[in-house]
């Protein structure tokens, strides 16, 4: 196998418009983690106590659990370019009157953590677009690419952003950290504005915001794949969100430091994971996906017991650094295969499960090790997340994350549904029975095929399914599925993939008949 070269991973940078929007993230994700950190450290001005540090964190992400699945649908059924703009242009206010409260003195805890769930709330509404943009931007082959170099980017982000809030709070002070702040979003906004999306022709039926959210949802319950993953990033995400929450509280009590080294700190992570996205392809060639999750997990639990164990400042920088390698290791393995598993039509909402996911963990893990900091000490939160974390590990390897390999374009291959008249998209429910004739030595594989696309019915579009048979002919076997209204089983036509295909391929060599299955389609009467 080649291993991928540098060149290569860079590839997408050369497409002009992803070049531009890479390079405006970056400047507007390191005004976000000037912004952070700054918050951060003020709260260690106005609280001494751990928990208010780390519910400052929690507010940052909370949000993200709140309202990922809103941001998703609303990702899926608006232009996701104007989204951003506007988004963007209110976290520029919120950053503006921190900078006004913080000139004049007049920040208090509660303040700062209502401003810190605002901008949260526009990063919630965010991140679902921003991801799904990507694929409008390149091209298939170079997705992985432009999803690692993604992640480097928020990652330089977040060496640069500590770093510079260090100083700045140190030499001018917060006002001046959140200027920063308002003007890198300024310059996404700018980005955005030059950036001429193309309208998307996936599909000519569009969504309303109900139907889009349901089956949204229906997805996610229905993909075995998903799931998967999110069980992994929920565990990795609650034990490792400790060391987060509570770095401000090491910095200060454990190493004795001030807001230069908090930033000095954060900033090593930021480096660390940057080293680590550099690395990641090579190292990706020579392992699977559940390995180097393994030894993120592995790597960061050991960091956190030493940094408990041991809190000297000089062992904290390079610890620090190699956690932000496996931290990157981490979250690119976890979003490179769950944008692998997505399909177009569902890309927003199924990142904003995952982003539900992601938030979820880190607000309770925040608010949870801060409480546990209180009542047990810093050194002894840090120990009992590394040691959660490390067990979670091992005992999570028996349960491998999907390949993420499958052909999810469109297959079209389904023909166009007979209708005598017209039928208004908003009626249903709508039944479908396929009709199959099978053998009677066949039966137990044709069911075990016939599951799976079943769950294949259910991701997408369909609400029941189910299988029956002719009680005066058992050869005679009808699937049936039930889709909320007639637009969206068209829908549902669009959406089949190759995947998909693939499988009811496999269904259909175990018919017998000298005519395909028969497919029909029944409307619900009103008042019946």
């Amino acid at each position: 196998m080649k291993t991928p070269g540098f060149g290569e991973s860079l590839a997408p940078l050369r497409i002009p418009v992803f070049g531009m929007l890479w390079f405006a993230t970056i400047l507007g994700n390191t005004g976000s983690f000037i912004r952070d950190a700054a918050s951060s450290w003020l709260v260690t001005d106005l609280s001494t106590s751990p928990s208010a540090v780390a519910t400052i964190q929690a507010m940052s992400v909370l949000p993200g659990f709140l309202l990922a699945i809103f941001a998703g649908v609303l990702s899926d059924i608006l232009d996701r370019r104007r989204l951003l703009i506007i988004i963007q242009l209110v976290l520029a206010l919120v950053s503006v009157t921190l900078m006004l409260l913080a000139r004049a003195n007049a920040l208090t805890v509660q303040l700062l953590t209502a401003l810190t769930f605002a901008s949260g709330t526009g990063a919630a509404l965010m991140a679902p677009s921003w991801q799904a943009i990507v694929p409008e931007l390149v091209s298939r082959d170079q997705l992985k690419s432009a999803i690692a170099l993604n992640s480097l980017g928020v990652n330089i982000a977040r060496a640069v952003g500590p770093a510079v809030a260090g100083l700045l709070l140190v030499a001018l002070g917060a006002p001046y950290a959140y200027a920063i702040d308002a003007t890198s979003d300024l310059i996404v906004v700018g980005a955005l504005l030059r950036w001429h999306r193309e309208p998307s022709a996936d599909y000519t039926l569009p969504e309303r915001f109900g139907g889009a959210f349901r089956a949204g949802i229906r997805f996610g319950l229905a993909s075995r794949e998903l799931q998967r993953i999110l069980l992994r990033a929920a565990v990795y995400f609650l034990f490792s969100s400790a060391i987060w929450a509570l770095l401000p509280l090491i910095a200060r009590r454990l190493l004795g430091g001030s807001a230069g080294l908090y930033g000095v700190l954060l900033g090593a992570v930021g480096l660390g994971a940057i080293l680590g996205a550099l690395l990641l392809p090579r190292v990706r060639a020579r392992t699977n996906t559940d390995r180097l999750m393994l030894f993120a997990s592995a790597v960061t639990a050991v960091i956190m017991a030493l940094i408990a164990l041991v809190p000297h400042r000089w062992l904290a920088l390079p610890a620090l650094l190699v956690l932000g390698g496996a931290w990157i290791a981490a979250l690119t393995s976890l979003s490179g295969v769950t944008q692998a598993i997505l399909p177009n039509w569902v890309r927003g909402r199924g990142l904003a499960i995952y982003l539900t996911v992601f938030s979820g963990a880190m607000a309770a893990g925040s608010f949870g090790w801060g409480l546990v900091a209180d009542g047990l000490g810093l050194a002894n939160a840090l120990l009992l997340s590394a040691g959660g974390l490390a067990l979670a590990a091992v005992l999570l390897e028996r349960i491998p994350l999907p390949p993420g390999e499958a052909d999810l374009s469109a297959s079209s291959h389904w023909p166009e549904p007979l209708v005598a008249a017209p039928v208004p998209g908003d009626r249903g429910p709508v039944l479908v029975l396929v009709e199959y004739h099978i053998r009677h030595g066949d039966r137990e594989g044709f069911l075990r095929a016939l599951q799976a696309l079943g769950n294949e019915r259910m991701r997408d579009g369909a609400y029941n399914c189910g299988v029956s048979e002719d009680a005066a002919d058992p050869r005679r076997i009808v699937e049936w599925f039930f889709v909320e209204s007639w637009a969206e089983h068209l829908r549902q036509h669009q959406r089949v993939s190759r995947a998909d295909a693939d499988l009811q391929d496999i269904v259909l060599r175990y018919h017998t008949g000298t005519a395909p299955p028969k497919v029909s389609h029944f409307l619900a009467l009103k008042g019946a």
